[in-house]
C-alpha cells in the first residue's frame, strides 16, 4: 500500500501465509511465553498477533516498549499452531514473525489503560478523549454511528430524498430553548444565533419547490445535560416533504427505522405500521407522552369510583379537585411486605412527591392491603373488574391534583417496570403519539398559549380557530417514541399566512409581532407555499438505542461533560480583550455567591 503498511491489522488470512508484509499500528498488548515474545498490534481495522523470537537483535528493545507506542514492523506471515488459533479476531488463523521494527510515534506513560478496558472516571475519559476513543467498545460505537449515517443517506436517497445544507449562522428565535449567540464584527451590537434546528430553512426549501429534503443536520441549544441529551450540540435526521399528508410522513419514517434498526441490531422490533396513540390517551394510560411500551402496566382512571367511597382520604381529596389513578400489576402478590413498604417510601420521597401510595392485593381468594377494610365489597369488585385483576395481582393507587397525579402515576409505572423486571432488554417497541393539543392554559396567568409547536397546522384549519374553544383544538403534530425515548417531533406545517396570523393571535401575538419575529417565514407563506410537513429524528438517540447504551456520550466522538465543557480542548474559555474589542463587546461577570 505504502511504506507504512502493505496490509491493515485486520486483513491477513490463511491465503497470506508466506508473504512478506509491513504493518503499522498501536502496541495493544504484549505477552512473554518462555522467551518467545508476542505483541498484539492494533489499528482501526483489527488486531494482528506478532511473534518476536529471542534471537532477534532488537529483542530487548521491543520487549520493553510500553503499550500504545505506534510502531511499524516488517515480517513473515505464518500459520498459527492449531492450539493457538484465536476465533475471536478475524486474523486469528495467522501471526507475523517480526523481522524489523521501528517506533513511529513514541508514547509517554498513559493516564489510563486502553487495554484492558477498566473503569475510568468520566472526567478523565473526556479530558483524554482521543485515548478513550482507542478503546474497542467506544471505537466500535463511533464506527457504528458512521455506518448508520451512511445507511440513512442511502435509504433516504432510495426513497427519493435529496440532501441540502442549511445555514449555521442565522437569527435568534424567540421560541424554544436558549440560543447560542455569535457576535457580529461587521454589525456591532448585533448577533447571529446558531440554529436550534433547520426548521424555518427546511420549510423555506419547500416553498422554493424542492419537494423532498433531508439533512444530517447539526443543531445547537444552550440546554442542561441529561443522559439522553447532549449539552450544546446534537445531530438530527431532518426531513421535510411537500404536498404530503401525515400518513405519508409516518410511512417514510417507519420504512427508514425498520431498515436501519433491523440492519444494525438483532433485537426484536415492531413491523410497520407502528401503533398510534392519541396524546390524551397516552397521558391517561402511561402518564406521559413518551411511553415505554415494553412495560405492560396500563394506568386506569378511578376517580369516580373513589368519589364518596369509604376511603375518606381519597374521597376528601377528590372534593378538592384531586383525581385517582390505578396501576394494576399482574402476578406480583407474592412479593414480600418489604417491597410494598419500599414502594411507599420511594413514592413519598422528594424525588416523587406523593402523599402516599395505596394498594390492594388479590391473593388466596381474598382482597388484602392497607385500604381493603375501608372499601365495601361492591367497591372492591368494581376495582377488580375495571383493572381486570385476577389471583396474584396487585393494584397501586395514586391520588392528587390532576397534573401532579399524572406525573406521579408515570413515575410509579416506570419504577414498577424497573423493580419487577417487566421490560425486555432485547426488543424495540415503537409508537406514534398523535393529536397533540394546539393550545394550553398557563397555570399562573390563565392565558392561552401554544402547547407545543406554534408552526403546526391546526386540525380544522381556520374554521376551528374561529369557531372552537382554543383548548379543544388539536394540531397535526406527532412524536415517534421507542422504548420510552422520544426520537422525534414533527408536524404538518401551517402553510397559510392567514391561518398563521390567526393562530398566533389566539396565542397572544399581534400581527406586527408575528411580522417582526417570523418575518422571513410569514413573507414566504404569502407568496405561494405548498402544503408540507416533516419530522427530525434525533440521530444521537437512534445510535444510542441501537448500540444499547444508556448515555449519549457513549456514541458521540467528542462530547462535552454535563457542565457543557469540552475538557480536552478547554472550551469554553475566556478570550482576549483585543478580540472583545473587535466585536464591540464588554462583559461583566456575575458576582460569585
Amino acid at each position: 500500500m505504502n511504506s507504512y503498511r502493505t496490509h491493515t491489522c485486520g486483513a491477513l488470512r490463511k491465503t497470506d501465509i508466506g508473504k512478506e508484509v509491513v504493518l503499522s499500528g498501536w502496541l495493544h498488548n504484549r505477552r512473554d511465553h518462555g522467551g518467545v515474545f508476542f505483541i498484539d498490534l492494533r489499528d482501526h481495522y483489527g488486531i494482528t498477533q506478532l511473534v518476536v523470537q529471542p534471537d532477534a537483535s532488537f529483542f530487548e528493545e521491543i520487549t520493553h516498549l510500553q503499550k500504545e507506542n505506534v510502531i511499524r514492523i516488517t515480517g513473515l506471515v505464518e500459520e498459527r499452531d492449531a492450539d493457538t488459533i484465536n476465533d475471536k479476531i478475524d486474523t486469528g488463523d495467522v501471526e507475523v514473525l517480526v523481522k524489523t521494527y521501528d517506533v513511529l510515534g513514541p508514547a509517554e506513560p498513559l493516564p489510563f489503560a486502553v487495554f484492558p478496558e477498566d473503569e475510568v472516571a468520566e472526567e478523565l475519559r473526556l479530558k483524554y478523549r482521543f485515548l478513550d476513543l482507542r478503546r474497542s467498545e467506544l471505537h466500535n460505537s463511533i464506527k457504528l454511528r458512521a455506518d448508520i449515517i451512511a445507511r440513512i443517506r442511502q435509504k433516504m436517497g432510495e426513497m427519493g430524498f435529496t440532501e441540502y445544507q442549511t445555514p449555521i449562522l442565522t437569527s435568534s428565535s424567540p421560541e424554544g430553548a436558549r440560543d447560542f449567540l455569535v457576535p457580529s464584527r461587521l454589525h456591532p451590537g448585533s448577533f447571529y444565533a446558531l440554529p436550534q434546528a433547520p426548521q424555518q430553512f427546511k420549510q423555506l426549501l419547500m416553498v422554493a419547490g424542492f419537494d423532498r429534503y433531508f439533512q444530517i443536520a447539526p443543531c445547537f441549544r444552550d440546554e442542561d445535560a441529561r443522559a439522553n441529551r447532549s449539552p450544546g450540540e446534537f445531530y438530527q435526521v431532518d426531513v421535510e416533504m411537500s404536498f404530503v399528508e401525515q400518513d405519508e410522513i409516518f410511512k417514510v419514517i417507519e420504512d427508514l427505522f425498520v431498515d436501519v434498526f433491523s440492519t444494525f441490531s438483532d433485537k426484536k422490533m415492531d413491523s410497520a405500521p407502528f401503533i398510534r396513540i392519541p396524546y390524551e390517551e397516552a397521558m391517561l394510560k402511561y402518564g406521559n407522552d413518551k411511553p415505554d411500551l415494553r412495560n405492560p402496566i396500563v394506568i386506569r382512571e378511578m376517580t369516580d369510583l373513589f368519589d364518596g367511597s369509604g376511603f375518606s382520604i381519597f374521597a376528601n381529596q377528590i372534593k378538592k379537585g384531586a383525581i385517582v389513578r390505578a396501576l394494576p400489576v399482574k402476578g406480583v402478590a407474592d412479593n414480600p411486605k418489604k417491597f410494598f413498604n419500599g414502594m411507599i417510601d420511594w413514592a413519598m420521597s422528594d424525588e416523587v412527591g406523593a402523599g402516599g401510595l395505596a394498594y390492594l392485593i388479590w391473593k388466596d381468594g381474598e382482597i388484602r392491603g392497607p385500604i381493603a377494610k375501608v372499601l365495601c365489597a361492591e367497591e372492591l369488585n368494581q376495582i377488580g373488574e375495571r383493572c381486570d385483576v385476577g389471583e396474584g395481582d396487585v393494584v397501586f393507587f395514586v391520588c392528587d391534583q390532576k397534573k401532579k397525579a399524572v406525573s406521579i402515576a408515570s413515575k410509579v409505572r416506570n419504577k414498577l417496570g424497573d423493580e419487577l423486571n417487566l421490560m425486555s432488554a432485547d426488543e424495540f417497541k415503537f409508537c406514534w403519539i398523535v393529536d397533540y393539543p394546539m393550545y394550553e392554559e398557563n397555570e399562573d396567568t390563565g392565558n392561552v398559549e401554544f402547547s407545543h409547536n406554534p408552526f403546526s397546522m391546526p386540525q380544522g384549519g381556520m374554521e376551528a380557530l374561529e369557531t372552537r374553544d382554543p383548548l379543544s383544538i388539536l394540531a397535526y403534530q406527532y412524536d415517534i417514541v421507542c422504548n420510552g425515548e422520544e426520537l422525534s417531533s414533527g408536524a404538518i406545517r401551517n402553510h397559510r399566512a392567514d391561518i398563521m396570523y390567526k393562530a398566533f393571535e389566539i396565542g397572544g401575538y399581534t400581527k406586527s409581532e408575528v411580522d417582526e419575529k417570523f418575518g422571513g417565514m410569514i413573507n414566504a407563506l404569502k407568496l405561494g407555499a405548498p402544503p408540507h410537513g416533516g419530522i427530525a429524528p434525533g440521530l444521537d438517540r437512534m445510535v444510542m438505542l441501537i448500540a444499547g447504551k444508556e448515555n449519549l456520550r457513549e456514541v458521540v466522538a467528542f462530547p462535552m461533560n454535563q457542565r457543557a465543557q469540552d475538557l480536552m480542548m478547554g472550551a469554553p474559555r475566556p478570550v482576549s480583550e483585543r478580540q472583545l474589542l473587535e466585536l464591540s463587546i464588554r462583559h461583566e461577570l456575575p458576582d460569585e455567591d
